[in-house]
């Protein structure tokens, strides 16, 4: 099931970088320590968060199906259950945030442009001829 928000940032990762995540990622390995690495490090957290809320969310909706009946001992597991699924949404939305404003504050650099063709140099205006200076 693909995630909306970290398929969005997926999405601005690519667009800043102008190539798909699998390359961007096999790029990384080869580099030191940098901003794409760090993007794709929030990236895999977000993902992590997702499946993690997925998988509590999962797990709730198994303890609350209406033909089980709920004692003591499932509330404990619906309380920790609960308690977890709001965990990963907040790391969710902390990794979203943080993300996000990384991604705002750095822009694509366009590829530089080839250098115009050397126009012909334009020489001077013609310095008019010196005229002999009157004598008194």
């Amino acid at each position: 099931m693909p995630y909306s928000t970290s398929t969005e940032i997926a999405g601005r990762i690519e667009d800043l970088y102008g190539a798909p995540l699998a390359e961007l990622e096999a790029h990384a390995q080869d580099q030191p320590p940098g901003m794409l690495s760090a993007l794709l490090g929030m990236h895999d957290d977000l993902t992590l968060a997702e499946r993690s809320i997925d998988f509590h969310r999962d797990r709730l909706a198994q303890l609350i199906h209406p033909e089980r009946q709920i004692g003591g001992h499932e509330v404990s597991h619906l309380l920790d259950g609960a308690r977890r699924l709001a965990e990963a949404v907040a790391v969710r939305d902390v990794q979203a945030k943080s993300v996000s404003a990384v991604l705002q504050s750095l822009a694509r650099v366009p590829a530089p442009a080839s250098p115009p063709a050397t126009a012909p140099a334009v020489s001077a205006p013609p310095v008019p001829a010196a005229s002999p200076a009157r004598s008194r």
